[in-house]
């Protein structure tokens, strides 16, 4: 199994204060100690507006930024919010930054979950399904074709003679491309363009289960030259994670800061996260103990690793970790540390077969 960790360019508030500069320092710092300790990816995630989860507007530029500062993991976009981008704009974007990672780049796409984004730019929330859906197509063509044209409901552009789609990526027709999806209508897209599906943080193990069972149910129904999707069948499933050498350990360096973490997520000004969302916005479902049950991989290395198998025995090939800014540098610093020495290297030695259409 591949794992990754998600940066969402958190803030903290009480380390990092407004104007939150020192927050691109120190997410750059994680990254450059993600690709030393043998992480496989790092995963850059769009936001907008608020200081309460994320303050990156422009993965693709930050991406440019660390291919120069890297060599070895991969660089991924996760994920990009469709709506809000001209869909050549991502086609252009994607392929710049695979040349310059030299064939390292993934992108994740998903119709976002934060409605104040929208309203910020301008862009029509209750719509970004049908936007995403109408993107979809014209994306994969601009990585599959030459030239192309739209006269749809939310798109209308033309590339013609002589003018054709540039740059052309490293990894052809595309680089790997997922989906972040929680619906069954954002699975069933997923499985039928060929995209390798992501699924979130909060979500339990069942719901996880039930999700990839839909995903893999629609995979006949993607044809060539989309099934052809290097990324087509993988899973990757989001964790917040946080390893000590006992669980107890665990809990008390990070109970406080992974419960606040969570609820300012479900806040109000949050929308559906990849579609549905099974933790209840009430203080006992959104307890430490109860998470720790149910969604979160906090815990002893050993306790974590369990978990792990658990995700895989379900269909996961990758894990995406994810981690508030609330433990403070040194502490997370230490705590990925353990985590590469302690569970990273049996986690990369199991197998995870790709999902196959059934």
């Amino acid at each position: 199994m591949k794992i990754g960790i998600l940066y969402t360019s958190h803030p903290d508030p009480a380390t990092e204060p407004h104007p939150h500069h020192a927050v691109h320092v120190r997410t750059t710092r994680e990254v450059l100690e993600a690709e030393a300790l043998g992480f496989d990816a790092i995963w850059i995630a769009e936001h907008h507006f608020s200081n309460k989860y994320g303050i990156m507007p422009d993965p693709f530029a930050y991406l440019c930024y660390l291919a120069a500062l890297t060599s070895r993991i991969k660089l991924c976009a996760g994920v990009m919010v469709v709506p809000l981008h001209h869909p050549m704009r991502i086609v252009e974007n994607a392929a710049f930054i695979d040349i310059l990672s030299n064939g390292r780049f993934q992108l994740g796409l998903g119709s976002g979950y934060r409605p104040y984004e929208f309203e910020g730019l301008g862009a029509d929330y209750e719509t970004r399904r049908d936007i995403q859906e109408e993107a979809i197509p014209l994306i994969l063509q601009g990585f599959h074709q030459k030239r192309v044209s739209a006269n749809g409901a939310h798109f209308k552009f033309d590339i013609p003679e002589p003018y054709e789609i540039y740059p052309l990526p490293v990894q052809r027709p595309h680089p790997p491309i997922y989906m972040g999806a929680g619906t069954d209508r954002s699975m069933r897209q997923a499985a039928k363009w060929g995209f390798g599906l992501m699924q979130s943080t909060l979500p339990d193990l069942a719901t996880i289960a039930a999700h990839i069972e839909t995903y893999r149910s629609h995979m006949k129904e993607s044809v060539a030259p989309f099934n052809a999707n290097p990324a087509f069948g993988e899973v990757d499933v989001c964790r917040l994670v946080y390893v000590a050498p006992t669980d107890a350990q665990a809990k008390a360096e990070s109970a406080e800061g992974v419960v606040r973490h969570v609820k300012s997520f479900v806040s109000n000004g949050t929308g559906r996260y990849f579609g549905e969302v099974t933790a209840e916005r009430d203080d006992n479902a959104l307890s430490y103990d109860n998470l720790v049950e149910n969604t979160i991989l906090h815990g002893s290395p050993e306790t974590v690793i369990r978990k792990i198998e658990a995700l895989r025995a379900v269909g996961a090939t990758s894990v995406m970790l994810h981690y508030p800014p609330y433990y403070g540098p040194e502490k997370t610093s230490q705590m990925l540390r353990l985590f590469a020495k302690e569970v990273l290297p049996h986690v990369q030695a199991m197998e995870a077969p790709r999902l196959a259409a059934e």
